[in-house]
């Protein structure tokens, strides 16, 4: 029995994915159809858009530019240059990049793949709903617990499911979502518990996981509306436990402990 009364507790692991990244459903989705159509300049405002520029390559190999935070980390942001992809840091939140992005994109001719201001990433997120369906051997979870930054994948994955009911796959039946976030950025835990349908800028957003990082997430109506159909919740979790889980999880696969950092 795991804590909290949960029987059987599964992971999907995004990191997979042929990129290595959980972007990489939304994005190849997005830059492969977007390509099709004739467009060949992207930008996308991301504070940790890693592994971004090889999912363009991938895609259609034309190259983009990224406008990230100054804090992202190094590792991002070289892997994206090694793709070819020209890296501006801005000072500031991936709100802040959004902001860039938005003013400069008619002027220079930009194609804006951010999040859900295009149509196609939520085409490519919503495969995790209907994997699940199989995997399940056509069934789906009670509950889906799923990390909520800008929250593309919660609803791409609530769009699938109502693509099957409608095809007679499932019925009314729908996994309880919740939207899990860092304690450190919580606009939608902080919404959903005032009893709010949007959600407010998250001042001073920290936290280690910068995936996670979204002050500002442009589908919170959304969000906040899917965890309300589906009887889910929104919770938030600390870096802490997030590392100590992370850990125990690369125990239980057989890992070495990671080397803790030397004392200053």
């Amino acid at each position: 029995m795991w804590a909290g009364g949960l029987q059987r507790l599964y992971v999907k692991d995004e990191g997979l994915n042929p990129t290595g990244s959980f972007k990489a459903r939304g994005m190849t989705t997005a830059v492969s159809r977007a390509s099709n159509l004739g467009q060949r300049h992207w930008r996308l405002p991301r504070p940790e858009r890693r592994r971004c520029s090889g999912s363009l390559r991938r895609s259609c190999g034309d190259p983009c530019r990224h406008r990230y935070a100054a804090d992202t980390p190094a590792a991002n942001v070289i892997e994206c240059q090694a793709f070819g992809a020209k890296v501006v840091k801005l000072n500031g939140l991936i709100s802040d990049c959004g902001k860039y992005v938005a003013e400069h994109k008619d002027r220079e001719g930009w194609y804006d793949v951010s999040t859900l201001k295009e149509p196609y990433r939520i085409e490519g997120k919503k495969t995790m709903g209907y994997e699940l369906w199989e995997q399940f051997t056509g069934k789906l979870p009670d509950v889906i617990l799923y990390p909520t930054g800008g929250g593309v994948g919660l609803i791409g994955m609530c769009k699938a499911f109502d693509e099957m009911q409608e095809m007679g796959w499932i019925g009314a039946e729908r996994p309880r979502m919740v939207a899990v976030q860092a304690e450190g950025c919580a606009p939608i835990v902080r919404a959903w518990e005032a009893h709010q349908n949007s959600a407010q800028f998250f001042q001073n957003a920290a936290t280690v996981a910068s995936g996670l990082r979204v002050p500002g997430p442009l589908g919170d109506l959304m969000i906040l509306s899917m965890l309300r159909q589906t009887k889910g919740t929104a919770l938030t979790v600390t870096d802490e436990e997030m590392l100590q889980a992370g850990g125990n999880w690369l125990l239980s696969k057989g890992y070495s402990p990671l080397p803790k950092a030397p004392q200053r």
